[in-house]
C-alpha cells in the first residue's frame, strides 16, 4: 500500500531527531512504515470506508511532516494516537452529514475544546505536562487515574484496560471520557489559579 525505504534508526525518537537535525521527509517515510497499519486500523474505525480511511492515512502523513519539525515528542505512540485521534473526529465533525457516526457509545470522542482552551493545552510543553501530570492524576478519583494512565500513558485498549482491572468495557469508556473532561478542567483551573 505504501512504500518507503526501511527504517534504519532504532527507536521512533532517533528517527525524530534525525528528521529535525536534516529536514529530510524519507525519516517520516520510515516513522510512517512503521506505524501505518495503527493508523489506518484507527483512520478506518472511525470512518468505516476504506477510501475515506486512506485518504485520512496520506492527510495525516503530510501532517507528520510539518509537525514534527516543530514539536518536542517525547512519547511518539501516544503523541501519534493523539493527532490520529483528532483529526479522525475532526474530519467527522466538518462532514457530519457524510458520516454515521455511533455518537451514543463513542461520543465523547467528539468534544472538542474551544480555540483558547486548546491554545492554552497546546501551549504547554512536554517537559511541563509530565512533570505536572501526576499532580493532576492525582486529583482525578482512583478509577479515572488508573484508566486514564492505562490509555494514554500506557497506550493500553479498552479491552486491555477492563482485563487488568476488571472494570466493564463500559465502566472503561466512561472513566476515561469523564477522566479527560476533569484532567482538563484541573489543568484550566491550575493555570486560572497561577494567572491569579
Amino acid at each position: 500500500m505504501w512504500l518507503f525505504k526501511k527504517a534504519s534508526y532504532q527507536s521512533d525518537e532517533e528517527i525524530i531527531k534525525a528528521y529535525k537535525d536534516t529536514g529530510n521527509t524519507a525519516l517520516i517515510g520510515e516513522l510512517f512504515e512503521k506505524h501505518v497499519k495503527t493508523i489506518y486500523g484507527a483512520c478506518l474505525f472511525f470512518f468505516k470506508d476504506k477510501a475515506e480511511a486512506q485518504d485520512a492515512v496520506m492527510q495525516i502523513f503530510e501532517k507528520l511532516i510539518v509537525e514534527l519539525k516543530k514539536k518536542e515528542v517525547l512519547n511518539f505512540k501516544g503523541w501519534l494516537s493523539f493527532v490520529v485521534r483528532n483529526h479522525c473526529i475532526n474530519i467527522i465533525r466538518q462532514n457530519k452529514t457524510r458520516f454515521s457516526y455511533r455518537e451514543g457509545h463513542f461520543g465523547f470522542e467528539l468534544e472538542a475544546p474551544d480555540e483558547q482552551e486548546e491554545n492554552y493545552l497546546a501551549s504547554l510543553s512536554n517537559e511541563e505536562l509530565i512533570e505536572k501530570l501526576p499532580m493532576f492524576l492525582n486529583k482525578l478519583n482512583a478509577k479515572q487515574k488508573d484508566c486514564i494512565e492505562l490509555f494514554f500513558l500506557k497506550n493500553k485498549s479498552y479491552q486491555d484496560i477492563a482485563s487488568s482491572t476488571g472494570y466493564s468495557l463500559n465502566e472503561v469508556k466512561s472513566y476515561i471520557q469523564n477522566g479527560k473532561r476533569n484532567l482538563k478542567q484541573i489543568i484550566l483551573d491550575h493555570k486560572d489559579t497561577n494567572a491569579a
